[in-house]
């Protein structure tokens, strides 16, 4: 595959890279062995210290980081700066509480003493996909760094440039060489590597297709993984709901990053009383987007990452409607330059249409209604995905019952699915397994060893 830089608010290719051959993967590799034997025997202080100036780099130097991310996938320049400070916090967030997360934990035996220790197990790959070039990085790199293991990563094709500024800024901020490895491989070239003996885990985030294959081969190495897929959220509006204030999150949850987020409102399911003055308000809100340079502080519609993926959006929509659904607004290319969507929202979507069952990455709404919560939460529920979601209600304590009750990985009330250093990411169903951020992402690719010490003359 190819590793290339294509604004795709203009089309114009801005960079080709080539991939690393073989021989070249194999020195990367026990570039990364050799560093794990010295790294995991730094102290966490010493490990803090790198990583710590990792987040306080880019902290310091916003724009610099944010402008690839726009020139390269097209994401807005503000939603880019954005990342960048989130990825910067995660940074932070781990340096600063990785030693109290991976603290020995005390047993209470009925005899004698036990402990759990955490320890790191090696070197990790990490499969990374382009909707977020630092954030996927960052929350995979920054717990592993300081648990003492090492990373290597295969980011997407289309955003090597952010892929090559993430690994310099691990060199800059003092880490020794394999700590952190960017890897500009071919698939043929990621097969070998899970293969490698001296990769102990693996890490995806990306589509269903690719966790599958990624999984199996881990799984044929016996090599623990984490798989954070695909989603298709649900974004619940009881009748209670404060419309105006909905309607804002709404669009937010739809239209981040383009629509191109794993915990992007997806489905919108909404009460019947609320529906048609919902979708009323959802629809003129869309509509006032515009597209633009998305380097322009004043476009609020960017383009898709890239041609391919508006082409594959454009064909779900068409299936869509040539199997019963209604195009309510949208549904067609922009006709200017670059890689732009119209907003989109898509009704009457019947359970045999292939538009209930796929995710659609990008500016298209699914628009469902329900005639009250117990069908809005069996709508819900009825998807491969089990992601995020949400449910907006000004009844909290309902809004918490009704959280409880979808089958998901994280659902949020009277907001839509986000993140943040602090909260624990992942899914459930199609939408993979493990978890992220938080203290327990910190916990997926450390061994839990016991030690336990009993009296010489206890009882086998």
């Amino acid at each position: 595959m190819a590793y290339q830089s294509v604004n795709p608010y203009n089309g114009k290719l801005l960079k080709t890279f080539e991939e690393l051959t073989d021989t070249q993967l194999e020195t990367a590799i026990e570039t990364a062995s050799t560093c794990f034997k010295t790294w995991r025997g730094k102290t966490f202080a010493e490990r803090a210290a790198v990583i710590a100036k990792a987040a306080a780099i880019m902290h310091s130097r916003v724009d610099e980081f944010a402008r690839p991310v726009t020139l390269e996938m097209g994401k807005l320049i503000d939603e880019a700066r954005g990342e960048v400070v989130l990825s910067a916090d995660i940074i932070d967030y781990y340096a600063k509480n990785a030693e109290r997360f991976l603290a020995p934990q005390r047993l209470k035996p009925s005899s004698g003493d036990a402990d759990v220790e955490s320890s790191p197990i090696g070197v990790l790959f990490g499969v990374e996909p382009w909707n977020f070039p630092y954030y996927q990085l960052a929350r995979f790199a920054a717990p592993n760094l300081m648990a003492g293991n090492v990373v290597i990563v295969k980011h997407a094709g289309s955003v090597p440039q952010c892929a090559i500024a993430f690994e310099k800024l691990w060199l800059e901020a003092g880490a020794p060489a394999g700590a952190y490895t960017n890897l500009l491989i071919s698939f043929d070239q990621v097969a070998k590597v899970i293969d490698d003996p001296r990769i102990k885990g693996v890490a995806l985030t990306g589509s269903v297709e690719a966790g599958k294959i990624v999984a199996a081969r881990a799984g044929k190495n016996l090599k623990k993984t984490t798989m954070e897929l695909g989603g298709s959220d649900a974004f619940i509006v009881l009748e209670d709901a404060d419309l105006e204030k909905t309607v804002k999150w709404a669009v937010w949850a739809k239209m981040n990053n383009t629509g191109q987020c794993c915990v992007a409102g997806k489905r919108f399911i909404v009460v019947e009383e609320l529906a048609d003055r919902f979708l009323d308000k959802f629809q003129t809100a869309l509509a006032a987007l515009k597209p633009g340079d998305p380097m322009d502080k004043a476009t609020t519609l960017a383009p898709l990452s890239t041609e391919a993926a508006l082409v594959k959006l454009l064909g779900q929509v068409n299936e869509a409607v040539a199997k019963g659904a209604t195009v309510v607004m949208g549904g067609q290319r922009i006709n200017r330059p670059g890689a732009f969507m119209q907003p989109t929202i898509l009704t009457n979507i019947k359970p045999g249409n292939p538009a209930f069952r796929e995710e659609f990455f990008g500016p298209v709404a699914l628009f469902f209604r329900v005639k009250n919560e117990d069908e809005a939460v069996a709508l819900a529920n009825d998807s491969d995905f089990g992601l995020g979601g949400s449910v907006f209600t000004k009844d909290v304590e309902r809004g918490k019952r009704v959280a409880s009750r979808v089958e998901t990985g994280m659902m949020f009330v009277n907001h839509p699915t986000w993140t943040l250093p602090d909260l624990p990411f992942g899914g459930i169903k199609n939408s993979g397994y493990g978890r992220e951020l938080s203290s327990m992402g910190i916990q997926e690719f450390v061994n839990k060893k016991l030690v336990r010490v009993a009296s010489i003359d206890a009882a086998a």
